[in-house]
């Protein structure tokens, strides 16, 4: 096998739309907290496995892009008035860490692979709001958004195969994504990116 993506079993509605254009502002808040959170996995993730030396120079590349993307998420807020909000529990995150695994070797596949499957799902909806959105900037923004989130879902699968063997990262891979698919069809939209 030669491929070094992912990609998703199951479509988000086009009408998810919907939920987050109803209460913009309070999507936005939830987007930059995502992007925080981002910034700061890949940090996390730097420090936990410091032994994996191939991994590193990409997670810290990726933090560094995610941070700028919550800064240009909270420049937008700034201009509509918004402030940070209180970050709560993402419930489709929630669900997808509960599947990884516990042994040091299966969390690390897990973990690179979840965050691969939540880039990828966020990348579609980013997709999916610019498509929708009337706004010039904002547009752009969440099409450039959609570009980048893309690539930071394959960014994850990449780094899993310079340290691991496909036939460890794709099966499991597979099963993780069939979960994914079956997480993201039982949860209510809100005005939230997940």
């Amino acid at each position: 096998m030669t491929r070094k993506s992912i990609d998703l079993l199951v479509a988000t509605a086009p009408s998810w739309v919907e939920a987050p254009l109803g209460d913009f502002d309070k999507f936005m808040m939830d987007h930059a907290n995502c992007e925080r959170k981002a910034s700061a996995l890949a940090m996390s993730l730097v420090m936990k496995y410091a032994d994996r030396q191939a991994i590193i120079p990409g997670l810290i590349d990726l933090a560094l892009e995610e941070l700028e993307h919550f800064r240009q998420v909270y420049e937008l807020m700034q201009a509509r008035g918004l402030t940070l909000a209180s970050d709560v529990p993402d419930p489709y995150v929630k669900k997808l860490v509960k599947l990884m695994r516990h042994t040091r070797d299966e969390r690390f596949i897990d973990q690179l692979l979840v965050a691969s499957i939540i880039e990828c799902r966020g990348a579609e909806r980013f997709g999916l709001i610019a498509a929708a959105l009337t706004d010039p900037g904002l547009k752009a923004f969440y099409t450039e958004l959609h570009k980048a989130e893309k690539k930071h879902g394959h960014l994850f699968v990449h780094l899993l195969l310079r340290e691991c063997p496909e036939e460890l990262v794709y099966p499991r891979c597979e099963e993780l994504m069939q979960e994914e698919a079956r997480i993201v069809q039982t949860l209510p939209w809100r005005a939230a990116l997940h």
